[in-house]
């Protein structure tokens, strides 16, 4: 079995009761929504990470200004010719402050539309769990920068992430 890992890095933007939001087309056409963020480039900085995928995927500027935590998620994936692959995400979630750019979609990424969404209509949106995680953290604020697990109690989170 292969091991693949993927560090990726992702901002909460929160103004007004809103948060943006980029949908996140997966390969086989489904659209959810997700934080804007995505993967590490070699050599590439966190913080800088997140700064470019927010305005990739959105049209707005950024500077992260609290680092509110790091989320691990673990997958078993089909690939060729049988095999499979042992996946593990390494996430890395910022609080982000817009400071400019203009609200546009994407061209060409991973993601096709961006919004700002209320933090109360969250539950009706078809989004990933990062969505949630992101979420938690930025209201909770906990002290090792995760949120608790399937080992660790209950958690009120949404459907599991395919990406």
């Amino acid at each position: 079995m292969n091991q693949e890992l993927r560090v990726a890095a992702y901002a909460v933007c929160v103004h007004e009761g809103q948060i943006l939001l980029a949908r996140w087309v997966a390969k086989d056409g489904t659209k959810r929504w997700t934080l804007p963020g995505g993967g590490m480039d070699h050599g590439e900085d966190p913080v800088d990470t997140a700064v470019r995928e927010v305005e990739e995927e959105t049209g707005h500027t950024s500077e992260m200004t609290t680092l509110l935590g790091v989320d691990s998620i673990r997958r078993r994936y089909p690939r060729k010719l049988g095999a499979f692959a042992d996946f593990q995400g390494l996430r890395i979630i910022y609080e982000g402050r817009i400071t400019g750019g203009e609200l546009r979609p994407e061209e060409g990424g991973s993601t096709d539309l961006a919004a700002w969404h209320s933090l109360d209509a969250l539950a009706e949106l078809d989004r990933v769990e990062l969505v949630d995680v992101g979420v938690r953290l930025w209201r909770e604020r906990p002290a090792l920068g995760r949120v608790a697990g399937p080992d660790d109690g209950p958690v009120d989170s949404a459907r599991p992430e395919n990406g």
